[in-house]
Formats: C-alpha cells, structure tokens, sequence
C-alpha cells in the first residue's frame, strides 16, 4: 500500500510539473510559410468515352456561333447576288 500511495503522488507531481512548464513556454514568433513549387502538368485519364453527346453550357455556346456565323455567311451571299444583278443591268444599257 505505501508503494502505491508513493506512485500516485509521484504522478500528480509530474502532470502538475507538465502544466507549469506548459504555461512558461514563449510563444515563438510566426514565420514565413514556405513557396511549394507548383506541380508539374500530368495527363488526366478521361472517365467518358470520347463519342459521348453530352449537351453542356459549350455546347449552346457553339450553337449560337455557328447560327451567327451562317447567318453572317448568308447576308454577304444576298449582297453579294444584288452587286451582280446591279452590274449586270448596268452592263445591258
């Protein structure tokens, strides 16, 4: 029993010795954080397969231009065909 009471109040001294050192320790001052290099690119595996048809927000996006475009196509096609028409009854006087 006298052992036991002895381990028991060598343990409450330790821990009470622990907070003491705990509460003394400084504070150390805030250092840079190191730059970590940026990671080199690396090929990412494709989870689709690639003759997939998925309509995205792209996929609008690519369709208004191209309605742009072939109604822009189609515009100087009729300007196009009104000069010669214009030129070509110039040419008949």
């Amino acid at each position: 029993m006298a052992t036991k009471k002895v381990t028991a109040k060598a343990a409450t001294k330790k821990t009470t010795a622990k907070k003491t050192v705990a509460k003394t320790v400084v504070s150390k001052p805030n250092r840079a954080k190191k730059i970590t290099k940026p990671q080199s690119f690396r090929v990412f595996k494709d989870t689709t397969p690639f003759m997939t048809f998925k309509i995205t927000e792209q996929t609008a996006y690519w369709l208004i231009l191209l309605v742009l475009i072939f109604g822009l196509s189609l515009w100087v096609l009729n300007i196009q065909i009104n000069t010669n028409i214009l030129l070509d009854s110039i040419a008949n006087l």
